[in-house]
């Protein structure tokens, strides 16, 4: 018997690295499982991975019409929402003076305005007692240069999850952040690797800087954390932030 057996999630960025472990292992437990990405191909190939039925509907956090259309189809194929992982995001190295429009509106469409109208669009479908998993980093605490966007945006969903967390009490659902560390996703070695080699800021990086762990997170650690916030066992946790990030904002 799964934890999430008979439950419904939805995990937005499914396509690599935590967002796809935290589908896979929510699909082992039991739950019928939604993923979302913005390349098909990839999209295709975490569906396959995931397996057990888990459902693959391509769309951009960051297009409100995408957003309809995705939540359009859960309505139709399920007709609710008892988990939703809001895991999208990217993010951009640039120092304060090298930030960009461009770059500060990709961050920011993403992070920050998908996220929050991903939950908005979402709450017609959360059943009572729904958790809302939202994924913030420890970026936001650790004042890493050339983060500073990315950062701002990770520390605001933190702040998301307070406010949302009272707003919907009434209904019993509960929304609480879940923020890793340093952990070893595509994304994030992506991300790692547009730092300068050798410059200071480059030892200041969540891959560069070791935990007290002595390394780094893997995503299924992260998406156990994810399966805990979302099962009946969290049922009296809200409005909180569980950090899975080895003891670096920590010790």
């Amino acid at each position: 018997m799964g934890q999430l057996d008979n439950k419904t999630a939805l995990v937005t960025g499914a396509s690599t690295g935590i967002g796809l472990a935290v589908a896979r292992r929510f699909a082992l437990e039991g739950a019928t499982v939604y993923l979302t990405g913005r390349r098909r191909a990839e999209l295709e190939a975490a569906v396959e991975q995931v397996g057990n039925g888990a459902i693959g509907i391509q769309s951009d956090v960051s297009k409100l019409d995408d957003l309809d259309r995705l939540f359009g189809e859960i309505s139709e194929r399920s007709g609710h929402l008892d988990v939703v992982v809001a895991n999208a995001g990217v993010g951009d190295f640039a120092p304060l003076g090298a930030i960009t429009e461009e770059a500060f509106d990709r961050t920011t469409s993403i992070n920050l305005k998908g996220t929050v109208f991903t939950v908005q669009k979402a709450l017609p479908l959360l059943s009572a007692g729904a958790s809302v998993i939202l994924l913030s980093s420890s970026a936001a605490l650790r004042g890493v240069p050339g983060l500073g966007v990315y950062a701002a945006t990770k520390a605001a969903i933190r702040s998301l999850a307070r406010t949302w967390a009272a707003e919907l009490a009434g209904r019993g659902i509960r929304v609480n952040a879940l923020t890793p560390g340093p952990v070893a996703t595509p994304g994030g070695d992506e991300l790692r690797a547009a730092f300068p080699q050798g410059d200071q800021a480059s030892a200041a990086t969540e891959s560069a800087a070791p935990t007290p762990l002595g390394r780094a997170g893997r995503p299924d650690e992260v998406a156990a954390t994810a399966l805990y916030l979302a099962g009946d066992q969290s049922s009296f946790t809200t409005g909180a932030e569980l950090f899975v990030d080895g003891g670096a904002t920590q010790l």
